[in-house]
């Protein structure tokens, strides 16, 4: 009379034990392929994140007259209020040109192994002179940025404390680390991914748990791992099935265009996948709107397999774990134009 309820404890007891066994396993294998963002901003070499330096880069993230039509700011194309990009498909720079390629998210960008979809800048640093000087986008100079920097008394004040002992701080290269001290405290810790790595088991449920064990056994952690889900090497678009003209222009090359080698050819960096449902459209063409059409495509054209619905439904579902926190930036007082500030240039001839 007493084998029945005993059998059928031992078997619950087993079931449990082999459920837990299973969750500790994924969560092995997570933490064995991603890590999670830190608290903190990282260190950077060469470009020590002091007070005074990040606040002078917070304001020449926001400052419209480092282009030459006092409009362009880099706020603009990496808003920090929609997810760190514009949510355009490709972005709007001097004279209303269209770029060439989407607008990838400033935040967590200091966790990338280079910037840009083809890694043509090694560093945020780098990165941030590319825009001002491009025609398409911001549309001046280092010599024009310099000469309204120093028209304003407040900025030469505070590059002097950003850059003590310098007899000239004001240059296009410190103007350019202050920016990259500033986007490297543009980081989204604490995600719902983030606590479960750290061991709250809790904070994911049994669907998204599912679709990181997909994201994982399908194969797309090859290529998107790390802190940032991506962003450290490259990979051809359509490694598998090259994907149609309006995902994939013909016309754009990837990083064939950055090294000029012929098996660069339409290889781009691997996105890194942080925030993700934050950043749409997708892609370096902007040409996706919807995550799940984005998670469709990227099996068929990488991974050589059509993901069903159910399948895509968990791995979105999972990415939207991936969701940090946002920091909190409160937009600055910049500095009014004196008399021998360059005025601004027109937008259309």
């Amino acid at each position: 009379m007493i084998k029945r309820p005993l059998t059928k404890a031992l078997i619950l007891s087993l079931g449990f034990m082999a459920g837990s066994a299973a969750a500790d396993q994924l969560l092995d294998r997570a933490r064995s392929t991603f890590e999670p963002i830190p608290k903190y901003p990282p260190v950077i070499d060469g470009n020590e994140l002091t007070q005074s330096k990040v606040e002078l880069g917070k304001m020449l993230f926001f400052e419209p007259r480092l282009s030459s039509s006092h409009l362009i700011s880099c706020n603009t194309c990496h808003n920090v209020g929609l997810g760190g990009d514009d949510y355009l498909p490709v972005s709007i720079g001097h004279g209303w040109q269209k770029g060439p390629r989407n607008s990838p998210t400033v935040f967590n960008a200091v966790f990338n192994a280079a910037q840009f979809w083809d890694g043509r800048a090694a560093d945020l640093a780098e990165q941030a002179k590319g825009p001002i000087q491009a025609g398409v986008e911001m549309s001046s100079t280092p010599e024009r940025v310099v000469s309204t920097l120093k028209s304003m008394p407040e900025y030469v004040e505070r590059f002097g404390d950003a850059f003590p002992g310098q007899d000239d701080p004001v240059t296009f290269d410190n103007m350019a680390i202050a920016i990259e001290a500033f986007e490297a405290t543009l980081i989204t810790p604490d995600s719902d991914f983030d606590k479960y790595l750290r061991g709250n088991t809790e904070a994911m449920n049994e669907k998204e748990k599912e679709g990181l064990a997909l994201f994982m056994d399908r194969g797309c952690a090859a290529c998107h791992s790390g802190v940032n889900l991506g962003g450290q090497e490259y990979y051809p678009f359509g490694l598998v099935e090259r994907p149609g003209g309006a995902i994939l222009p013909e016309g754009d090359r990837g990083r064939f265009e950055v090294t000029q080698t012929a098996t660069d050819e339409y290889v781009f960096r691997a996105s890194p996948l942080r925030n993700i449902e934050l950043t749409a459209p997708y892609f370096h063409s902007g040409a996706v709107w919807s995550l799940d059409e984005a998670v469709a495509v990227m099996g068929t054209a990488q991974l050589g397999t059509e993901l069903n619905d159910s399948e895509v439904q968990a791995i979105v579902a999972f990415l939207k774990t991936l969701t940090g926190n946002v920091p909190e930036i409160r937009y600055p007082i910049l500095p009014p134009s004196t008399a021998t500030t360059p005025r601004p240039t027109d937008m259309v001839p």
